[in-house]
C-alpha cells in the first residue's frame, strides 16, 4: 500500500501551495506522488464540490453539507485515492476528514456521532500523517483567493465561524497527536515546507 498524506487547515492557510512543493519534493526523491483535494478529485464528487462551495452560505445545513461531502468522499476514495494508494503511491490531499469535522461539526454544530457513523459507513481510510496549517481565521480570510473563482460560500460565514474552525483544527491535533502536526503557517511557503518535510521523515 502507498502513504496517504492530508492536508488540513482554515480558509488560506496555504494547504495548495504546501501541496505543490511537497509534490516536487517528493517526485524528486523518485517516489510516484498523486495530489488531489475535496471536496472533489473525482468527476463525480467534482459536480457535488460545485453544490457546496457556490451558493449563499445558508444554502445547506451542516448536516446537509456532511451528507454532500460524504457522498463526494466515496466517489474520491473509488476512483481516485483507493486505486493510488492500491499501486503504492504517494497521495497529498488537500482536505479530508478533519475538515468536515472542524466546519460541519467545530463550527456548524453537527454531533460528531453522525460524523463518525457516515465515515464508518463509506470505510474512509485513515491518513498517515495529517498536516494541520495553522493560522489567524483574518489573515487566512484575507490571502484567500475563493471569491475570485466564485468558490467563497464558506468564506462568508463570518469570523466568528472560521475561530471555531481553527478551534476544532486544534483540537483535533490534540487528541491525535501520533498522527496530526501542527504547522505554524504564518512563516512562510519555505518555512513551511521544510516542516512538513522534516514531519514526514520523523514519522514516515
Amino acid at each position: 500500500m502507498g502513504t496517504f498524506i492530508t492536508l488540513e487547515g482554515g480558509e488560506g492557510a496555504g494547504k495548495s501551495t504546501l501541496q505543490r512543493g511537497l509534490g516536487d519534493a517528493l517526485r524528486a526523491r523518485g517516489l510516484e506522488v498523486l495530489t488531489t483535494r475535496e471536496p472533489g478529485g473525482a468527476p463525480g464528487a467534482d459536480a457535488i464540490r460545485a453544490l457546496l462551495v457556490q451558493g449563499d452560505e445558508g444554502r445547506w445545513s451542516a448536516l446537509e453539507e456532511s451528507l454532500l461531502l460524504t457522498a463526494a468522499r466515496l466517489n474520491h476514495l473509488t476512483h481516485t485515492i483507493r486505486p493510488a494508494l492500491a499501486r503504492g503511491s504517494w497521495v497529498l490531499c488537500d482536505r479530508y476528514v478533519d475538515s468536515t469535522r472542524a466546519y460541519q461539526v467545530g463550527a456548524g454544530g453537527l454531533d460528531g456521532a453522525v460524523l463518525d457513523a457516515l465515515n464508518a459507513l463509506i470505510a474512509a481510510e485513515r491518513p498517515d500523517l495529517t498536516l494541520i496549517l495553522d493560522l489567524d481565521p483574518k489573515a487566512g480570510l484575507t490571502r484567500s483567493r475563493g471569491a475570485e473563482i466564485g468558490e467563497d460560500r464558506f468564506e462568508r460565514k463570518g469570523g466568528a465561524f472560521h475561530a471555531r474552525v481553527r478551534a476544532e483544527f486544534l483540537a483535533i491535533a490534540a487528541r491525535e497527536p501520533e498522527r496530526c502536526v501542527v504547522i505554524n503557517a504564518e512563516l512562510g511557503p519555505k518555512v513551511v515546507l521544510d516542516a512538513a518535510l522534516a514531519a514526514i521523515e520523523a514519522r514516515l
